[in-house]
């Protein structure tokens, strides 16, 4: 009889001169930094696993909720803990295709050695999730939670987060081409859908706007999950549209050996990528290492990429080549990138807990589509920039170096029962390239801590409380730095609880923050629109002024309360209210000046644009920015046991001083400096951040059934309607994504699964003002996986085909629409394993 240990193994052996080396350096290191209560009394807690048939159910998960512990059971069903204190604590079991169950255990002076867990079957996937400080899972939280791992995350991982996300219910992509899409959860991006690694901010600039790549990588994630709707009170005023919370082992809380590796080849673009992750350790030292490697150039196209070419706009072409030909097929100019990176890292693991620590790094060289204007390289450029000898246009250079620490105690007999610290700081850079110059430098430094204090059950209720501190030192440099150099700081405190009333939990919450916004002396102010076009742009104070901005503090507040019934055996209710206030980020204050990745000239809300004659004047704004206010209700039904199981859910967001960019009619004339309300000279369109009232209101769906022990199906659904309140003309918020439709169709044998999926996005007329519909259209994507055993603990051939039907299609929240499709027809070849 053998059990197996995922989180702590107390029995390894010191198996080769490498793991000697490793537990001598890292002792070493951090033995100094702690010290520990020993464990004075322990018992044991053992029991078995069973379905309703009474078969035992093999490699189920169980763990015990404030204890560092987890175990899987074995063939026989059975698991086992040795050193459990006492106390009350909930016992947490899942398997896959299986439910979920939990169970109350007080433990006292004897050990419990008979216990007996049932769970039923389950065609939905039964998930923990991380995100929150809580323990929960993908079925018992009272807000919608997305959750991919294993096999499903690597089969839908792509160069980007956004696209590796863009088919889960309520996530879109902002698709800004192939190269920097981030997600956009119920209509909200940027600034309002926070994104975290390990639960803390990843620290770049992909909020700020999006040609920014997000820092994160997919391939070496083991799961990544996405909540759905205001999750403030965990994260803060940025997270007030949801969190997509990247988990990985960089900071390892096992020492058992795993190696995982990945390789695969795509022909759309040429793209060949791999990745390894290898966790090793001793008994006490655990060492993590990852490292990945990606290559791709410029991705087919079904149609013409501008779509003024499809229009037969002569002229336009000649201006900008957004395409080019190769092989006699269409490319998108300029959608090329490469990247890599590594991580490394170790943990000490203790009887109550660990700490550990990871340095990491990512390099990531990109073309930034819609931006390719015909310019001439010189041969000394094209030889150093070779991965660019296709691109004539604007590319990007991204860098950051990461570092975390995480730890974790457990106290015995404690109220205080176990604290946690979390501790990451990034140094992250990214350069935006044309014709060889750098033209404009984003920095950002930020450092963020994190400490939750977790109380024993008192009178059935479980909770913590969180002490957070997060700054940031942004910085813009060069001739299109939109936004003046800022300094950011949050500090918050927040307070989370939760108790089982017999089938219904309670969750309650309340968060207070304090927000303060530094931001350099900025140059406002256009030329006179009436000039001579071949008189050279002055800066004179006649046409711009230097302003200094007062320090920028808001203080916003979020309380929420939420309740998850299970009215019945495997069904349940979510229902969630939330109060939420966000501050606005540094960006949306005090930008101005032309912003080369969305093809605007940014106005923040600082400032008032306004025309008089034939001028167009700004200034300070006379009304003082203030914090959003959401008021957010969110309703689930969800059916997990069975053959057949669904989870729909509703909400509805008021949100009052909603930040928003207005467009103003007005263009801005780059090479003349000016700004009027024609766009005969190619100018860029004067948008302007300001406030007011919106509601946004949706239902998302999915439906999976169980047809036979090979065959399930699923359908999916989402929709979103978001618009202006009291608004006289035109009420549509920008770039809100379609409805969408999907059926999914799984077979799986001994052997292999295949899997076909079409998704209908249908056509998006609600438009804002100066905004274009977007045709409807149909993706068909399938995959295939073969199985081969003895090969290591698994290896699997596979091949990925998307959109079959080679589909033109434009994705409307896209800023690159008119320009960048999505690719054609496509193949990917690839292996993946682990031993």
């Amino acid at each position: 009889m053998s059990f197996s240990a995922t989180q702590k193994s107390t029995n390894a052996q010191v198996k080769s001169p490498l793991k000697k080396i490793v537990s001598a350096t890292v002792l070493s290191t951090l033995g100094t930094m702690l010290c520990f209560v020993p464990n004075t009394f322990a018992q044991q807690l053992s029991g078995v696993v069973l379905n309703k048939q009474g078969q035992p159910i093999n490699n189920a998960t169980v763990g015990l909720n404030g204890d560092s512990q987890q175990v899987r059971t074995n063939s026989l069903g059975l698991f086992n803990f040795t050193d459990v204190k006492k106390g009350i604590f909930e016992l947490h079991i899942s398997a896959k295709n299986y439910g979920h169950s939990n169970q109350h255990i007080t433990m006292k002076e004897e050990d419990i050695t008979d216990l007996s867990v049932v769970l039923p079957r389950s065609v939905m996937e039964v998930i923990d999730v991380h995100a929150t400080p809580l323990h929960t899972s993908s079925i018992e939280s009272a807000l919608p939670i997305n959750v991919l791992s294993e096999d499903e995350l690597k089969m839908k991982q792509a160069a980007t987060l956004g696209e590796t996300l863009k088919n889960e219910v309520g996530v879109h992509s902002s698709y800004y081409g192939p190269v920097a899409s981030t997600p956009i959860i119920r209509g909200l991006d940027g600034p309002r859908v926070l994104i975290t690694q390990n639960g803390l901010d990843v620290g770049d600039a992909s909020r700020v706007g999006p040609d920014h790549v997000v820092a994160t990588e997919t391939s070496t994630a083991t799961q990544i999950e996405v909540l759905r709707g205001p999750a403030t009170l965990f994260y803060g005023s940025g997270a007030i549209g949801g969190v997509v919370n990247v988990v990985d082992g960089r900071v390892p809380t096992s020492s058992d050996d795993q190696v995982d590796y990945l390789l695969q080849y795509n022909d759309v673009s040429n793209e060949q990528q791999a990745s390894v992750n290898i966790q090793t350790g001793t008994d006490n030292i655990a060492f993590h290492l990852d490292a990945f490697w990606r290559d791709s150039k410029d991705y087919k196209l079904a149609g013409e990429a501008d779509i003024h070419n499809e229009d037969h706009d002569e002229g336009h072409e000649d201006e900008h080549e957004e395409e080019h030909e190769e092989h006699g097929e269409t490319r998108l100019a300029n959608s090329s990138s490469t990247s890599s990176g590594a991580t490394l890292g170790s943990s000490y693991l203790f009887e109550d807990g660990f700490i550990g620590f990871s340095y990491g790094f990512m390099d990531r060289e990109y073309g930034i589509p819609g931006h390719s204007h015909g310019e001439e390289h010189d041969d000394e450029h094209e030889e150093e920039h070779s991965d660019h000898d296709e691109e004539v246009g604007v590319y990007a250079k991204m860098k950051q170096d990461r570092w975390q620490v995480l730890g974790e105690y457990n106290f015995e007999q404690q109220f205080i029962s176990k604290i946690a610290t979390k501790f990451a700081y990034s140094d992250y850079q990214h350069q935006e390239i044309e014709s060889g110059e750098v033209g404009t430098t984003f920095t950002n430094k930020s450092t963020e801590a994190r400490i939750d204090l977790f109380h024993e059950n008192t009178a059935g209720w479980q909770g913590a409380w969180t002490i957070h501190y997060k700054s940031s030192d942004f910085k813009a440099l060069g001739e299109e730095a939109f936004s003046p150099p800022s300094k950011s700081e949050m500090f918050a405190v927040a307070w989370l609880e939760e108790k089982h009333f017999g089938s219904v939990l309670l969750q309650l919450g309340a968060r207070v923050e304090q927000v303060n916004i530094d931001a350099d002396d900025s140059l406002i102010g256009f030329e006179d629109s009436h000039q001579d076009q071949h008189t050279e742009p002055s800066h004179d104070e006649h046409h711009q002024t230097l302003v200094s901005f007062d320090q920028q503090s808001f203080t916003p507040i979020s309380a929420s309360v939420g309740l998850v019934w299970n009215y019945q055996p495997g069904y349940n209710l979510g229902f969630s209210t939330a109060l939420s206030q966000r501050a606005a980020s540094a960006g949306e204050l005090f930008s101005f000046g032309p912003h080369i990745g969305t093809n605007t000239f940014e106005v923040g809300a600082m400032f008032d644009v306004h025309q008089e004659g034939d001028e167009v004047h700004v200034e300070l704004a006379e009304q003082a920015p203030s914090v959003e206010t959401s008021l957010n209700f969110d309703l689930t039904f969800r059916k997990f046991n069975g053959d057949f199981g669904y989870v729909i859910s509703a909400f509805y967001n008021r949100v009052d001083d909603y930040y928003y960019q207005r467009d103003t009619g007005l263009f801005f004339v780059e090479e003349h400096g000016h700004a009027d309300e024609h766009e005969d000279e190619a100018g860029l369109p004067i948008l302007v951040y300001q406030q007011d009232d919106v509601e946004m209101y949706g239902a998302e769906a999915e439906f999976v059934y169980q047809v036979s022990s090979s065959f399930k199906t699923s359908l999916i659904a989402d929709y979103i309607r978001a618009r202006l309140v009291n608004e006289d003309g035109n009420d549509n918020l920008p770039r809100i994504p379609p409805m969408r439709v999907g059926a999914i169709f799984n077979y799986q044998a001994d052997k292999f699964d295949s899997e076909l999926s079409v998704s209908h996005y249908f056509e998006q007329d609600d438009v804002a003002e100066l905004e274009t519909n977007t045709d409807s259209y149909t993706m068909v994507d399938a995959n295939f996986n073969y199985y081969i055993n003895g090969v290591g603990d698994d290896l699997t051939v596979y091949v990925k085909a998307q959109n079959l039907t080679d589909e033109h299609a434009r994705v409307h929240s896209s800023f690159l629409k008119e320009v960048a499709p999505l690719p054609g027809r496509n193949f990917s070849v690839g292996i993946r394993g682990s031993f």
